[in-house]
């Protein structure tokens, strides 16, 4: 048997997420044979480690899935939550890991590693940190030696938790907040997070237990926007605490201020309420601190921003999808399930090579913007957030470069054929399913671009609401179309790649990352 035969595998669910798509790559370095679990493994396509792991598509409310995923696997990782699913995500939570504890025990799995949420002791919790504590305790009774990995606030890029920190402390140099502001909170940084995962998968049996993990420093949340806003170079922020903001209030008010949804913020901001302070240091035991020592708050943040600056953010929260957000694939059949596509198609010859167009195209959404009637898109983006879906403000993970299954404003990258064709899935809140198409083609040596727009109606309102916006469609559709042939052109005639300034109806978000980097600090 071969030394790569011979290595333990770590399943890996969850692998398409923040964490997860983190930890695949540092447990190949640490010698381990991974095998990634997705329910759309498509979304792996691109990821700099795909050949090197074993990738199946399972869902984990599926025993039959579990048991495939599961077979033959030494340590398996459970980093599945339902957060921003909706009010009912404790009890999704409770019966996925209910499943999984019976499959894992089933198929002879030697440990469970779970990251779970860093939470005081007796007093009621949120909903959020509540449902984290007992699927911890789920797992912990599975039969299974478990590691629980309880955590507070992770910083790092991409973590919603960072995210939401940084677009407060940079958007508002003066804010009122709630009393709980003043609540001690014990951060930690993602590759201090990373570490203890890793090394949990090798400890010995008989330890079966939760473990608190935390960073050196304790701070409250009015001095980690503080302290952010010194690294970031930014003036101090004056912060006013009222007694009347409620954890809902608040979610509303990140939901509209920075670009994580409010399903996300809501469950975030209610663990805000309690003091997440670590009570033991016992991994230390199994997972040594390394000698330079854990990674303090101000330098986590900068390693955070210089990823971000770099465009070398590998994961993001943006991996998931919204609440409520479809996940069907554009339907081949035009008759499909009973009904018919409504289609909105254009083409036209462009005086630019394909590769120009490309890069136009492939760099379109985020601060790119999306090359027609900005007032419209605007307008359509904070009516969407407005009832909860994302809006603009996702932004991209990546200036220039898509990947299949990332997040693009409010659309979803669907399909890509680099040179040919980018297909977007709209994740917006609307009466039916949308897809963008964007396409690259040649005919007789000249470059012809085309557009679809493609909608299935869902019952009476989806047909009202198309009809309703169609006569938008030339200012949105044939905008869209004129300005992106325009800028490949310029592009071409300027002679270098990709957009170079925003384009007409560009939204400001930030994107952010880089796809085929190679691997160096994490951050």
């Amino acid at each position: 048997m071969s030394a790569a035969a011979a290595a333990p595998l770590a399943l890996v669910t969850g692998a398409t997420g923040y964490i997860g798509g983190r930890l695949v790559p540092e447990l190949l370095d640490a010698g381990y044979r991974v095998r990634a679990m997705a329910r759309h493994p498509d979304r792996l396509e691109g990821r700099d480690w795909r050949t090197r792991v074993e990738v199946v598509a399972a869902d984990a409310t599926n025993p039959e899935d579990l048991a495939r995923a599961l077979a033959g696997v030494d340590v398996a990782y459970y980093l599945i939550h339902a957060l921003g699913t909706g009010a009912a995500f404790g009890r999704r939570d409770r019966a996925t890991a209910r499943r999984f504890a019976v499959a894992a025990r089933e198929a002879g799995v030697r440990r469970i590693v779970y990251l779970g949420g860093l939470h005081p002791g007796e007093e009621s919790l949120s909903p959020h940190l509540e449902s984290r504590r007992e699927v911890g305790e789920i797992l912990l009774a599975s039969g299974v030696p478990t590691t629980v990995l309880q955590a507070a606030v992770i910083i790092g890029s991409g973590s919603a938790s960072f995210e939401m920190m940084r677009y407060l402390t940079e958007r508002l140099p003066a804010m009122v907040a709630p009393r709980w502001i003043g609540n001690r909170i014990q951060p930690i940084a993602v590759r201090d997070v990373l570490r203890y995962l890793v090394g949990s998968a090798a400890m010995p049996p008989q330890v079966s237990r939760a473990f608190d993990i935390g960073g050196p420093d304790v701070l409250t949340y009015r001095q980690m926007m503080q302290r952010y806003a010194a690294v970031a170079g930014l003036p101090p922020r004056v912060i006013r605490a009222v007694p009347v903001l409620t954890p809902r209030l608040a979610s509303l008010w990140v939901g509209l201020v920075t670009p994580v949804p409010s399903g996300i913020a809501r469950p975030l901001v209610g663990s805000l309420v309690h003091e997440v302070v670590a009570k033991e240091h016992d991994i230390a035991a199994h997972v040594p601190d390394p000698p330079e020592g854990l990674v303090g708050f101000d330098r986590a943040v900068e390693l955070a921003l210089a990823k971000i600056r770099e465009f070398d953010v590998r994961t993001s929260w943006r991996s998931a999808s919204t609440e409520g957000a479809p996940s069907d694939p554009l339907p081949e059949d035009p008759a499909w399930a009973g009904g018919s596509l409504e289609v909105d198609e254009r083409a036209g010859a462009v005086a630019a090579d394909p590769q120009a167009l490309w890069s136009v195209i492939e760099g379109i959404g985020g601060a790119h913007g999306w090359y027609s009637w900005r007032l419209g898109w605007v307008a359509r983006g904070v009516m969407d957030r407005v009832f909860g879906g994302p809006g603009l403000r996702r932004g991209r993970r990546d200036p220039h470069h898509l990947a299949v299954g990332d997040a693009l404003d409010w659309w979803r990258v669907e399909k890509i054929e680099p040179g040919r064709l980018l297909r977007l899935r709209a994740e917006m809140r609307l009466p039916g399913l949308a897809w963008l198409e964007l396409g690259v083609e040649s005919d007789d040596g000249a470059t012809v671009f085309r557009q679809r727009a493609i909608y299935h109606p869902r019952g009476l309102l989806g047909q009202l609401y198309w009809w309703a916006v169609y006569p938008f469609h030339g200012i949105v559709f044939g905008g869209m179309q004129r300005n992106i042939a325009r800028a490949a052109e310029a592009e071409a005639a300027a002679g270098a790649p990709g957009p170079t300034a925003p384009a007409p109806g560009g939204d400001r978000s930030h994107g952010s990352g880089a796809a085929g980097k190679s691997r160096g600090e994490i951050s």
